[in-house]
């Protein structure tokens, strides 16, 4: 795969992609517009028929119950080989764009989990770990995700393991750190979409997410996490906001990604998690924060290999309907994953024993749904 450099919008690019961003007084010049820049080809149906597992471990200490969830599917070593690059992908969006503390407040994937998970593969044999997001963020502070304890932070967690692993382990914002970006192909009219090469070209890639109801997806988990893969300033129309990928089809978007990137294992969060309109925790607009410990008696991490059935796990623990969730049909439709409930074998707890109720987004699509709450979020939150 070749590295291209993030391409300028053109004027004419900005016009096709702009048509569609969902700005009501375009009417129908809109709708003729978004049809002169359509060329796009019908994604794959082949619904997956094989089985796929998905490990529930419940508790209190995070680092333990993550790497109880490794251990499952026969331990980081059974993911990681020998001299691999891994790539960890945890959900740090909203770091260095809100002023409250995400962590605390369920927007973010815990750091106790992301260094355990590292720490993991490192001691597999990995020859070089990088954990990064691009969230929406140009750069954030390592040393503000902390964990919830306040006993460190990821800042301090990596200096500890870069002590042990000389050499092996790094820390990217993506969207200041990444030396490239790949394009990979996509089924809506983007034609493709730009990927860091920090993830395409690693030899393993570990999605962590937290669990959120959203208000654009009904919930976001493993393979939506990988929006954080794309760049702002390519997706952004100048601001930290990724109206492009929304205008064209989100859930295509980050679906496209996972076909081209083919994570190879996931585990969620479900500790301090958010529910309502997520992802973010922010009144009037957003979510609310949920501690699972209230819902459930105890936090818990779902994990496995396959990435549409962890996440349809997790919405079916939420309440969800899974067959109104588009991107989880469409994930199976596309083969990208497994989503029967039937045909997912679920370790170490009955999905009855798991499921508590859950307040669901109230989706909005409109250009002004997006743009009003996204404006109250960075000068209101905190």
């Amino acid at each position: 795969m070749t590295t291209e450099k993030e391409p300028d919008i053109s004027r004419r690019d900005f016009v096709c992609r702009s048509a569609t961003a969902g700005l009501p007084f375009l009417g129908t010049r809109k709708i003729r517009q978004e049809r002169r820049c359509m060329r796009t080809p019908a994604p794959p149906h082949a619904p997956v028929q094989s089985r796929a597992a998905v490990a529930a471990v419940r508790g209190t200490d995070l680092k333990a119950m993550a790497r109880e969830a490794l251990d499952a599917f026969g331990g980081a070593r059974a993911i990681v080989g020998e001299g691999e690059t891994v790539f960890i992908k945890p959900n740090f969006g909203a770091f260095g764009m809100v002023k409250y503390n995400p962590v605390l407040k369920g927007d973010c994937t815990k750091p106790e989990i992301v260094a355990a998970v590292a720490e993991e593969c490192l001691k597999a044999g990995a020859k070089k770990v990088t954990i990064g997001d691009a969230g929406q963020a140009y750069r954030y502070d390592w040393n503000r995700i902390a964990f919830l304890d306040g006993s460190s932070t990821m800042e301090k967690e990596a200096g500890l393991l870069a002590l042990k692993y000389p050499g092996r382990l790094e820390l990217a914002c993506l969207n200041a750190d990444s030396p490239g970006w790949d394009p990979v192909p996509s089924y809506t009219r983007l034609n493709k979409i730009y990927v860091s090469s920090m993830i395409t070209r690693a030899d393993r890639v570990i999605s962590l997410p937290v669990l959120k109801s959203h208000r654009w997806t009904h919930i976001t988990g493993a393979m939506k996490n990988f929006v954080g893969a794309t760049s702002t300033r390519h997706y952004g129309l100048g601001i930290q906001w990724r109206f492009i990928l929304h205008s064209a089809g989100i859930e295509q978007s980050f679906l496209d990604i996972v076909r081209e990137v083919k994570p190879d294992f996931t585990l969620m969060d479900c500790s301090l998690c958010c529910e309502g309109n997520g992802p973010h925790v922010c009144h009037p607009y957003w979510g609310e924060t949920v501690d699972m410990r209230v819902r459930l008696g105890s936090w818990l991490v779902l994990a496995g290999r396959d990435l549409a059935a962890v996440d349809a796990t997790a919405a079916r623990v939420i309440s969800h309907d899974v067959s109104a969730v588009t991107h989880l049909q469409m994930a199976y439709n596309q083969g990208l994953g497994q989503i029967q409930e039937d045909k997912i074998d679920l370790l170490g707890a009955s999905l009855s024993e798991l499921q508590v109720p859950w307040k669901k987004a109230s989706l909005t699509k409109g250009f002004m749904e997006v743009l009003l709450p996204g404006f109250n979020l960075l000068t209101g939150c905190r």
